[in-house]
């Protein structure tokens, strides 16, 4: 695969491709879960209440496959699996860091934009129902 332009959004470009990987729920989520050191696998699934099994394997396959974590075998009984973040992957903490802090940051907006939305679409919802109801002359 080439480079794309910085300003290309095809959904063939690689750097999109790793954008939509790397900004995925679950991945901003293990990276995170995994900052302070690595983790067995159902350690990082425990910290990630609502993750399934086969999300979080496809998650930590793709962050692998990236080169953002690595997968060891631990040698115990049971066989266990640790996930650790590399050097690459650390370098993009910052800005996922960064994007998470402003979601907590700015949830209060969030919340405040998300209500006066669903007001308007109420609103919108009960404007509809009336011009229907005008155009075949019943009551709204």
């Amino acid at each position: 695969m080439t480079a794309c332009q910085p300003e290309d959004f095809d959904a063939n470009c690689p750097q999109r491709l790793l954008l939509d990987q790397l900004t995925e729920k679950w991945s901003m989520l293990v990276l995170i879960a995994l900052d302070e050191g690595p983790l067995r696998f159902n350690a990082v699934k425990r910290q990630l209440m609502g993750v399934t099994q086969k999300a979080l394997t496809q998650c930590l396959r793709r962050l692998e496959r990236n080169g953002i974590v690595t997968r060891r075998v631990v040698p115990a009984s049971p066989i266990a699996v640790e996930y650790a973040i590399t050097p690459l992957g650390r370098s993009v903490q910052r800005p996922l860091r960064t994007m998470y802090r402003w979601t907590t940051e700015h949830m209060a907006e969030v919340e405040q934009a998300r209500a006066a939305f669903d007001r308007r679409a109420a609103g919108d919802v009960d404007e509809a129902r009336a011009e229907s109801a005008a155009a075949i002359g019943s009551p709204p």
